[in-house]
């Protein structure tokens, strides 16, 4: 069966820190060790201590970390998403 995505208004925002976008952090130290993803272009804030961490949302299907670029769509149910830069107007049109 083929279908096709059906419309709903969705919040889309580049991904910035300190927008408060993101649902968590991660320290990087774990998300190396547990071999969760690639991790050549996350995104990672120092803290002060010297800890050095990784932005995520929450989903359903657990967490999605952020990456250089990347955009934050919140549907209009609340529902968050990750998209890259490379699709995100592929999937979304932008009205005015």
């Amino acid at each position: 069966m083929k279908c096709v995505r059906a419309a709903i208004e969705a919040d889309v925002e580049k991904y910035e820190v300190g927008k408060g976008l993101e649902d968590g952090f991660e320290l990087m130290a774990d998300v190396i060790t547990k071999g969760w993803i690639v991790t050549d272009s996350l995104i990672q804030v120092k803290r002060d201590n010297g800890s050095i961490v990784c932005p995520y949302i929450v989903h359903r299907r657990g967490r999605t970390f952020i990456g250089e670029g990347d955009y934050i769509i919140t549907d209009s149910d609340g529902t968050k998403h990750v998209c890259g830069a490379d699709k995100i107007f592929k999937r979304y049109q932008i009205v005015e």
